[in-house]
């Protein structure tokens, strides 16, 4: 019985990030932007975890943080948040977007 002919494996040769870009290139910080806002309605858990979720879900937004006390929301984005596109998902959840803060 003849023995089937074996077949090597690709080879795969992975790069540093080092490697990949030229020592010329930078790659520029992004820092993340952190915007605050007047919310009305705010009363209990619920409402801060309802905002966290629905502000939480559009895009860029990496953080949100519910202050029922002060009434205040505090959006980190990757980029300057849309205030419209905040508003709307707050006035659909029941809430007043007053403005930032």
């Amino acid at each position: 019985m003849e023995r089937p002919e074996r077949i090597p494996p690709p080879r795969i040769r992975f790069t540093t990030s080092e490697e990949a870009m030229p020592a010329n290139v930078t790659t520029p910080a992004v820092s993340p932007v952190t915007t605050t806002y007047a919310v009305a309605g705010m009363s209990c858990g619920h409402c801060s975890a309802t905002l966290t979720r629905v502000i939480g879900e559009l895009d860029g937004v990496t953080g949100v943080d519910v202050q029922l006390d002060t009434g205040r929301v505090t959006v980190t984005a990757a980029a300057e948040p849309d205030d419209a596109a905040v508003a709307a998902v707050v006035d659909e959840a029941g809430y007043e977007l007053t403005g930032r803060v």
